[in-house]
């Protein structure tokens, strides 16, 4: 896909997204995959990062008019889960999975209705740092079902995050990747920038070397 300057590239999602951003700066990427997305764009597109520390689905749709449907995007990805299934462990908040896809569906909706924009889903991904935290598939695995579900109702293109991360795991290990389980190292956050990449087809045409 070739993007030009007049492409506007949203990016909206949770900490996994926000890594740091500047909310008062609309230009500020953070320090994670967006910033390196932006980086390695062959194109001078405009990139927005909405990502937000600790936010689940129903925190996205809340501010899904102002954040994202305001700003006229032309590329939105989304990536959000693995609050709504963390919450459930140590606050005991529950975010039933039906619940869960029915909004992340709506949001969607509203973006090919309103905008037109092509859409990318991320898939939700999980390292786990300890046992504790092994336990934790038993809801991640279905939340990421009914992400792949709604990707596919709404014609999104998915970026298999949840297989990128394992695949490198093997050969750097989970805690060069995601100290906590969660949240990417600088490593980690190539894997993602590079996922999306391939899936958008940045990549295409261009050799090994010139890849993040």
């Amino acid at each position: 896909m070739r993007f030009t300057r007049d492409d506007l590239l949203l990016f909206i999602g949770d900490s996994v997204t926000d890594t740091g951003r500047d909310r008062e700066d609309p230009a500020s990427l953070g320090d994670g995959y967006v910033r390196m997305i932006a980086e390695a764009l062959p194109s001078p597109a405009t990139v927005v990062n909405q990502g937000v520390n600790g936010h689940r689905v129903h925190d996205l749709e809340a501010r899904w008019a102002t954040d994202v449907l305001a700003l006229a995007p032309s590329v939105v990805t989304v990536l959000i889960g693995i609050n709504d299934t963390w919450r459930r462990y140590d606050r005991g908040l529950l975010s039933p999975i039906t619940e869960f896809e029915a909004s992340l569906g709506r949001v969607l909706a509203l973006v090919k209705e309103k905008c037109a924009a092509r859409l990318f889903v991320m898939t939700p991904f999980l390292l786990p740092a300890g046992p504790e935290q092994e336990t934790w598939f038993e809801d991640l695995a279905p939340r990421t079902d009914a992400v792949l579900r709604a990707a596919t109702a709404h014609g999104a293109t998915v970026v298999r995050t949840d297989l990128a991360l394992p695949r490198a795991a093997e050969e750097h290990g989970a805690a060069a990747l995601a100290p906590d389980g969660v949240h990417p190292s600088p490593l980690g956050h190539r894997v993602i920038a590079r996922a999306w990449l391939e899936a958008a087809g940045v990549y295409e045409g261009r050799t090994p070397s010139e890849r993040l």
